[in-house]
């Protein structure tokens, strides 16, 4: 401890640290670059993410996307032609709205229908609306607003789709078409407790009918009526010359009584 402490190098003596100036606000830098550890490396090499590559290049996709677009505007054409001649060539339109319901339901609900000659149809409202809105079925437009069928018919069976929907609740009625004319679900009701045409044509005969025999009988009292008093007045004359007492007519009697 002795030596340690008197003499030798003066670098074994005691020392005072030398004076340094440091700048306010300045910072000792701690942190120094240093490489990845090689299994990180590995590691993030295999989880990098690669964007997958389309299997044919972009140039080649163009002109396929534009044949798509115009297949897409034939397809709408077609269809909108074919809601045209549903609407043309059919007496009865019902626009209805449509619940999900299970298949075999549909198919029954469908047979059922075809038994009284009416056709169902599943519409797209993009494909119905602009077809109403250039014709004289505009008035429709407002019950397209949902998922919507049309039960089509070239015969008036407002009565016939009425008892077959009253056994599928799935499906409303919200409006119809018939003969050109528009109603609600309570005018198409109202149509249906009306009788046949044949019923209605043969009611209109008779009460036809009925008028010109009235009027017949009518034409005929007067004419009948004079008959009888000039035959009564022609029999008195022949009493006044013969000088018999003449019979008064019942008419006369049954005056005096």
């Amino acid at each position: 401890m002795a030596a340690l402490s008197s003499g030798g190098a003066p670098w074994r003596r005691g020392w005072l640290p030398a004076l340094q100036f440091v700048r306010r606000g300045s910072k000792a830098v701690t942190r120094h670059w240093k490489a990845m550890h090689f299994q990180r490396q590995k590691l993030m090499a295999v989880t990098e993410y690669l964007a997958p590559r389309p299997a044919v290049p972009p140039r080649c996709l163009t002109p396929r996307k534009e044949r798509v677009e115009e297949e897409d505007n034939g397809y709408a054409r077609l269809l909108r032609r074919q809601v045209e001649e549903v609407f043309r060539d059919n007496r009865m339109i019902a626009v209805c709205q449509y619940n999900s319901m299970p298949d075999e339901d549909v198919v029954l609900m469908r047979h059922y229908l075809r038994k009284h000659n009416i056709e169902v149809k599943f519409v797209l409202n993009e494909i119905v609306r602009p077809v109403l809105s250039q014709s004289k079925y505009k008035n429709l437009l407002p019950l397209f607003v949902a998922r919507n069928i049309l039960l089509v018919s070239p015969e008036l069976k407002a009565k016939e789709m009425l008892r077959v929907l009253k056994g599928v609740p799935q499906i409303n009625l919200l409006g119809a078409c018939i003969d050109n004319t528009i109603l609600s679900k309570q005018g198409v009701e109202n149509l249906a407790k009306l009788p046949s045409l044949e019923v209605s044509q043969g009611q209109t005969v008779g009460a036809l009918a009925v008028l010109p025999s009235q009027t017949s009988s009518l034409l005929q009292r007067g004419s009948a009526y004079l008959t009888a008093l000039l035959d009564e007045h022609i029999r008195q004359l022949q009493a006044r010359e013969t000088g018999s007492p003449s019979e008064p007519a019942p008419a006369q009697s049954s005056g005096a009584h």
